[in-house]
């Protein structure tokens, strides 16, 4: 049996008496507190059942071989079963009979317990990885309330419910959400900084690289924005758009004037609206992938612009690609096309890369960006230099790419042989794989979410100092990105801090008879 850490026991501890949400960056062992209060449930309750979810088959199937390796009661080991769709529902019925652990996703739950196959009565502790999905229809959140409805008013302390994640966003609302839906009476946040964490980790380098964009690059997103404001502008006049033209609130404004369409309110006005709408938020996805992307994933987005626009299949796509702003954006970058110049970020992240690997000629890292297209461009330009890359991405089949699991299974165990230095990955490679501890973590573009860039940065600095390096193209969203999830990530340990202040002090308001507000009855 693995021993556990100072801060890992402090949590079990905490986890026995309540209902409890554990926040941890990845690889601070959120699944040996798991397994420590699981082997607690069974000691308090023999013959009871554990649950342990995670949201996908990989994680699932890495929960399951966790516990089988390190479960020190051998009599479990014939009685934990992965629960899969490729099993027949009733042969799970019968699995689950004699089963004493079930990993499994939350959809083959769900399912069981809607074609009444399996009985949540029987279970003492049910485990939610990645429980920031816990929210509105995910499979999470019907599973955790009929778990927790089913409690019996006297035999509450029957019954466990354990929730994991690194980060469960920065929205006081959504934190709430998260907590009532798994009826949380505890938080317990651990970050890199705090003492009892702390001396069990290795240095952490954060490196911030910042480049100029080029002035052809500078030329191309004037003329966008020229483009883009002028559509901005008349959303404005037509009395539709009455604050700043950000992408979420152009993308609010779509949604509702959508929804006015639908309700039969075809006015001219309304209809325009949509199609300057659809332009401006087409017009700011260019200037992004300009801003902080490259030519060519530049250029073939304009490229699919004009084919849309060929065949009729969008007049908003067509007014666009009519306006003298496209044309000129057009022939500059494919003159920078012609000419194989590439946005600053490609050379600056290259020569990085080559000088850690001179520094250290067995590294292994991540290289994460947002779009398929820049993952594929960087590990052609690695290759071209020897260094061992692969593309990472997900199963969806897009423009011809897409790894099943298989194929993404094979990709890590070369990655874990050191056959490969470099997995150059979509956000596929944040959550739900097992992919080994790495030394270098690469951002090729700032992310605004506080979630994903804990979840990326969690797979360093674990077991040997690690590094992460974020590349950000000056005076342009990069910059902006970077900011919101620095401050999200701050603003959320500040909320589940309040939101448990506030569990404790319902705690003692139950007591009097009041009763806890976030736990669902």
């Amino acid at each position: 049996m693995l021993q556990p850490r100072e801060y890992q026991q402090k949590i079990f501890e905490t986890a026995s008496k309540g209902n409890t949400l554990v926040v941890l960056p990845t690889g601070l062992g959120k699944t040996l507190i798991a397994l420590m209060l699981a082997q607690d449930r069974l000691k308090k309750f023999p013959g009871s059942k554990i649950v342990f979810l995670a949201p996908t088959r990989p994680l699932v199937e890495q929960h399951f071989d966790y516990f089988l390796k390190n479960l020190d009661a051998s009599d479990y080991k014939d009685k934990m079963h992965l629960f899969t769709g490729k099993i027949q529902s009733k042969k799970r019925k019968e699995i689950w009979k004699n089963a004493l652990f079930i990993f499994s996703t939350p959809q083959c739950i769900e399912n069981d317990l809607k074609n009444n196959l399996i009985d949540l009565n029987e279970v003492s502790l049910l485990i939610e990885d990645e429980c920031h999905r816990c929210l509105k229809n995910y499979s999470y959140t019907y599973v955790a309330q009929q778990y927790l409805k089913n409690i019996p008013g006297s035999s509450y302390k029957e019954k466990r419910l354990l929730g994991l994640t690194a980060s469960p966003g920065s929205d006081s609302s959504v934190i709430k959400e998260i907590c009532n839906n798994l009826g949380i009476e505890n938080i317990e946040v651990r970050t890199r900084d705090n003492e009892d964490v702390k001396k069990y980790l290795q240095q952490l380098t954060n490196n911030l690289i910042y480049v100029d964009l080029s002035p052809e690059l500078v030329a191309v997103v004037n003329i966008l924005k020229k483009s883009y404001d002028k559509k901005a502008e008349e959303l404005k006049n037509r009395k539709l758009l009455f604050m700043h033209a950000t992408k979420t609130n152009l993308l609010e404004l779509q949604k509702k004037l959508r929804i006015k369409l639908a309700g039969g309110e075809m006015d001219f006005n309304i209809l325009r609206g949509v199609s300057v709408c659809a332009q401006a938020i087409k017009i700011q996805h260019a200037i992004e992938l300009v801003e902080t992307q490259g030519v060519e994933q530049s250029l073939r987005y304009l490229q699919d612009m004009i084919e849309q626009a060929n065949i009729g299949k969008s007049k908003a796509v067509k007014q666009i690609v009519g306006s003298r702003e496209f044309q000129d954006s057009f022939i500059i970058l494919k003159k920078l096309a012609q000419e194989n110049k590439e946005h600053p970020k490609f050379n600056a992240l290259i020569a990085f890369i080559e000088q850690k690997m001179k520094e250290k000629k067995t590294i292994r890292g991540i290289i994460f960006s947002q779009y398929r297209d820049t993952v594929k461009k960087i590990k052609d330009f690695l290759k071209d230099r020897e260094i061992e890359a692969e593309v990472f991405i997900g199963q969806a089949k897009k423009n011809g790419s897409g790894l099943n699991q298989k194929e993404q299974k094979g990709i890590i165990d070369c990655f874990k042989q050191g056959k490969i230095n470099f997995l150059v990955s979509t956000s596929i490679g944040e959550e739900g794989l097992d992919i080994p501890e790495v030394d270098l973590v690469v951002f090729y573009e700032p992310i605004p979410s506080a979630i994903r860039k804990i979840q990326r940065t969690g797979r360093t600095a674990r077991l040997k100092a690690g590094e992460v390096a974020i590349f950000i193209t000056k005076k342009t969203r990069d910059e902006q990105y970077f900011w919101a999830s620095h401050h999200k990530e701050k603003k959320m340990h500040e909320i589940l801090n309040k939101i448990n202040v506030d569990f404790q002090k319902e705690k003692k308001d139950s007591i009097k008879g009041k009763g806890l507000g976030y736990f669902i009855n």
